[in-house]
């Protein structure tokens, strides 16, 4: 018997874990070459108490660069039940496009309100372009309202800096002066806040958002913003390019200068865009002729007359340069 802790060796030490190891008999020695595939060592079982013994995972050799050996676990991540559970995301998910969680709570609908759509302002900026559109959801898809985008804003006068935030400004107010006058309610709204707000929308926002707003102080300098709104900051940097470089000045503001603006110029040029978008906010349907034909990327389907016709077509050309071959064989042979 194991002698007792009070009178003999301590749990765990050294003598303690040899008179274990003394009164326990393998059933089969371990093999000294662990290089066997496939091999698992047999439970070790103490005769007089049958306690197991467990044993560690089994261990393949891994060979590296130098061709010598290295002991590696080797441990399944991915079983057959994961494959055969996953399930393949949304596209525009997949894309990176749409943030679904923040989607549902854009959309969700009380039950009371029964079909009511549920409006929200949508906003995306490209490299050379502005949309902004309001949009509803609906079971079938999205139902968009309104758009505006800033391609357009040549047609009200601001013909350069189509990107910044003066012209998403512009922009904004765009659409949401569309909105109303397409709902027929332009005359009753008159807003005075930003973008769309100053088109007179109800946007739940934080002024957070906008430029001017000071962290420190935690309020927004009007100021500061209404500079933004009128392409202040964009006249601030012309003149300071102006001064201290002008050849990247010459380079970066080309189409300033091709259009003779300058950058006292600017506030004014906003205020008559902002006047002229509240004046006709209307769309205006593109003139652009259709293509006379459409560019096909892949080879049209025909039908079984047309690959027919066309399989005898290539037969005869088959035949005749056979012929033709045959004809130039018996010439050489005379």
């Amino acid at each position: 018997m194991l002698s007792d802790s009070r009178t003999g060796p301590k749990p765990g030490s050294e003598t303690y874990r040899a008179q274990i190891k003394a009164r326990c008999k393998p059933e089969r020695s371990r093999p000294s070459d662990l290089s066997l595939a496939g091999w698992c060592p047999r439970v070790f079982v103490n005769e007089e108490q049958r306690l197991p013994y467990k044993p560690s995972p089994p261990i393949r050799r891994r060979e590296d660069s130098s061709g010598e050996g290295e002991m590696a676990f080797v441990k399944t991540l991915k079983t057959k039940a994961y494959f055969k559970r996953y399930q393949v995301k949304y596209k525009r998910r997949r894309e990176g496009k749409t943030d679904y969680r923040a989607r549902i709570r854009l959309i969700n609908q009380d039950k009371n309100k029964y079909n009511t759509p549920k409006y929200r302002f949508v906003v995306r900026f490209s490299n050379k372009d502005i949309c902004a559109q309001i949009i509803s959801a609906s079971i079938a898809g999205d139902l968009v309202l309104a758009s505006a985008y800033a391609h357009e804003l040549p047609r009200y006068g601001l013909e350069v800096g189509l990107t910044n935030y003066a012209a998403a400004y512009c922009t904004g107010l765009l659409v949401a002066r569309r909105v109303l006058k397409m709902l027929q309610m332009d005359d009753e709204y008159q807003g005075n806040v930003e973008g769309a707000l100053d088109g007179g929308l109800d946007i739940p926002h934080s002024d957070k958002r906008f430029a001017g707003f000071k962290n420190d102080e935690k309020q927004l300098d009007a100021e500061v913003h209404r500079n933004y709104i009128f392409g202040g900051h964009v006249a601030s940097y012309m003149r300071a390019l102006m001064e201290d470089e002008p050849d990247k000045y010459q380079t970066h503001f080309s189409e300033y200068i091709k259009k003779g603006i300058e950058p006292d110029d600017i506030e004014e040029m906003y205020k008559k865009v902002h006047a002229a978008i509240r004046a006709d906010p209307s769309a205006v349907k593109s003139t652009k002729e259709p293509p006379k034909e459409h560019k096909r990327y892949n080879l049209k389907k025909l039908t079984y007359e047309e690959r027919k016709a066309k399989l005898i077509e290539r037969l005869n050309a088959l035949n005749a340069s056979g012929g033709a071959d045959d004809d130039d064989e018996d010439e050489d042979d005379e």
